[in-house]
């Protein structure tokens, strides 16, 4: 993880960690970065989320990368999906996505895709900063007549829902569904999306003001979902992020079914069509002990990376695998995409439900989810960068690890995204990792805070 960058780019509080200055100095760095003998004015792609800072970051974005002579073409409120799609399809030389995902209206982020629609490796993140903050090169600035020019794609939206639409390839007429936007980039999408494949929508939560993105809804907040579901008596719910590149659902009892259970659920129906390449599925060091299992019964290799989708992107890129994801509902159908697409995924379950008749309480016992508990610890920057030396903590995780024995285990690490460190443990017993993830917590609380 870099100084700049985390697991999912650059974030921060808009307008005082995440300035406008620095968006436009990422802005100037990446195409310096991305300028080399064969690319002389690079094409950049520009989407965002509906927080009120995205405008004033698109602005800044714009103005650094159109001084170092980079062409823009703005796409407007779209998921980050779509970003990571139509970079290729425009041949496009990079995208940028502007979006803190899952968190509050005042966060805000920068993630930059290459060319092939992934995130960048981390070495040209790197590059951009050691310019952004090392200064180890002055700034370009462009001829007067190479100065970069501004687009706007306004096909962009129907351009990403066709490319949906056309991937799933399945008629979801008689389904009755709910959609939570989350009050973000789905709110665009969603409901033309699955009313085109066929479904009967109910929205939710899809209309942003700025600063309502993933209040009390979402992919994070996942109660009233399941509260509407049962009143209504639906087929099931969906449930994105604030960029829409996560997704959970809920069954038509209203239970949660996360994306260990997802994933699970779409590996067995690739593996039951022969299109499961290698037998293979990515997770991550979080994927729940349960998921495990399910592989070792359905004669499934299960390959674990760091979290992030961008790790999870990497083995499958590296491998030749076609899925894998991670538990928050990143979910990578490589077939499609190349990044964790929210209403890609959910299209699939619904396919699935459609092809098989199966009710999605049915599906989702294809597992059985150890008990898991995961307590999110807010810590300083300081106590960040603390982590990986304390002493304290690493000696109450190998306590807590001989304890468990090979009954569960423990694992905390740093977020990627946010200032919290999360304590997660899974075991038999429900009550006794509860009682060991407090105490964990509480030494990490003491020694971080």
């Amino acid at each position: 993880m870099g100084r700049l960058f985390g697991t999912d780019g650059a974030r921060g509080v808009a307008n005082v960690e995440l300035t406008p200055m620095l968006a436009m100095n990422i802005g100037r760095a990446a195409a310096m970065v991305l300028t080399n003998d064969e690319i002389e004015q690079p094409t950049f792609i520009i989407g965002r989320d509906t927080r009120l800072s995205g405008d004033m970051l698109e602005g800044a974005l714009v103005a650094g990368l159109c001084s170092v002579g980079a062409n823009v073409k703005l796409l407007g409120v779209v998921p980050t999906p779509a970003v990571a799609y139509l970079v290729g399809k425009y041949g496009a030389d990079a995208g940028i996505m502007i979006s803190a995902s899952h968190n509050p209206f005042e966060f805000n982020g920068i993630k930059i895709f290459s060319a092939d629609g992934c995130k960048l490796p981390d070495d040209l993140e790197n590059r951009i900063e050691e310019i952004v903050l090392d200064e180890v090169v002055p700034y370009a600035v462009a001829d007067d007549k190479k100065i970069g020019t501004v687009t706007r794609e306004e096909s962009a939206v129907d351009e990403y829902i066709e490319h949906i639409v056309k991937s799933v390839g399945c008629d979801l007429e008689g389904m009755e569904i709910a959609l939570d936007c989350s009050n973000g980039s789905s709110s665009r999408t969603a409901e033309k999306m699955f009313t085109k494949l066929g479904a009967k929508v109910h929205m939710l939560f899809d209309s942003p003001d700025g600063v309502n993105i993933n209040k009390d809804c979402g992919s994070t907040h996942i109660g009233r979902l399941q509260n509407y579901v049962r009143e209504h008596k639906l087929c099931c719910g969906l449930a994105f992020d604030g960029d829409a590149d996560r997704c959970l659902a809920v069954d038509e009892n209203g239970n949660l079914v996360d994306g260990d259970y997802l994933i699970a659920i779409c590996a067995k129906d690739m593996k039951d069509r022969g299109v499961l390449k290698k037998n293979a599925v990515v997770g991550t060091v979080m994927t729940n002990m349960g998921f495990n299992k399910f592989c070792d019964e359905n004669d499934m290799h299960f390959v674990s990376t760091k979290v992030g989708d961008r790790y999870v992107l990497e083995a499958m890129l590296r491998e030749g695998y076609n899925i894998g994801g991670e538990q928050s509902g990143h979910i990578i159908f490589l077939d499609y995409a190349t990044t964790g697409d929210g209403e890609l995924s959910g299209a699939m379950i619904l396919s699935i439900m459609k092809r098989t008749g199966k009710k999605l309480s049915e599906l989702a016992k294809v597992m059985e989810r150890l008990p898991q508990v995961l307590i999110n610890v807010k810590v300083s920057a300081k106590g960040k960068l603390s982590f990986y030396t304390d002493k304290e903590i690493k000696a109450e995780i190998k306590r807590i690890t001989e304890i468990l024995g090979d009954r569960g285990r423990i694992l905390i690490r740093v977020s990627g995204t946010e200032p919290l460190v999360r304590v997660m443990l899974e075991g038999e017993s429900l009550e006794e990792i509860q009682n060991l993830a407090e105490e964990a917590a509480q030494v990490v609380r003491e020694r971080l805070a």
